[in-house]
């Protein structure tokens, strides 16, 4: 093998330097999130970068030749969290189960997620709320990235309604208002509750299935579809 093919193979091939490079990277990448995990687990909206890169046991400027600025670490950990919740989601919905039962589930897990990992949803979704505090460094920009987390969740639910659902005429722009005025009702609800705590997971999880029901009942499955 000549000294060409040796850097080919070095820089592209299976077992070669650029794949371990790229293997390295990303494990190393997945750690650093982990650690930004533990970090927001504790402190919720008030981490800082100043706390994550403590946490990992390295300087700001290595944090940020990872995810290049606090913008960056907040995408990377929001696709985190957010395909897992999607992931929960879809289980819900494909469970066997009536539709009622499954429009339930899927309702009751988004709930259930954001209870199991208050200060996750928070740091999501809310800025740090004590702005009197002395801060060693300027916030999470919060509001700049949390409105495209819903707008996935909304254009991923209305695939879903528009691929199982026959709503009839103009049925794929009622599937993207439907999904993401569900979504909406769904984030505005469980944040309201998740701060008042007025009634049970349960009883909200059923209030929200009634206000959803009488359309959703009328419409039909898909034909060929999996069903909804």
């Amino acid at each position: 093998m000549d000294t060409t093919q040796q850097v080919a193979r070095q820089a592209g091939q299976p077992g070669g330097q650029g794949t371990g490079q790229r293997s390295t990277t990303e494990n190393r990448r997945r750690e650093l999130l982990e650690a930004a995990d533990r970090v927001v687990l504790r402190d919720g909206p008030q981490a800082s970068m100043n706390a994550i890169a403590a946490e990992a046991g390295i300087t700001k400027p290595i944090l940020y030749r990872h995810f290049g600025d606090k913008g960056g670490l907040y995408r990377a950990l929001a696709k985190r969290h957010t395909d897992a919740l999607l992931s929960a989601l879809r289980a819900a919905l494909d469970a066997p189960a009536e539709r009622r039962e499954r429009v339930e589930r899927t309702l009751d897990t988004y709930l259930a997620a954001i209870e199991a990992r208050p200060q996750v949803y928070r740091f999501l979704m809310h800025p740090a709320e004590d702005t009197a505090a002395p801060q060693p460094e300027q916030g999470f920009d919060v509001g700049r990235h949390s409105a495209p987390l819903l707008r996935r969740m909304g254009e991923e639910l209305a695939e879903v309604i528009a691929e199982r659902v026959d709503l009839g005429p103009n049925s794929e722009q009622l599937a993207r208002v439907w999904g993401h005025g569900i979504v909406g009702m769904m984030h505005a609800a469980g944040d309201w509750w998740l701060g008042e705590r007025p009634c049970s997971r349960a009883e909200l999880v059923a209030s929200l299935a009634d206000l959803l029901w009488g359309r959703l009942a009328a419409a039909g499955d898909r034909p060929g579809g999996p069903g909804f």
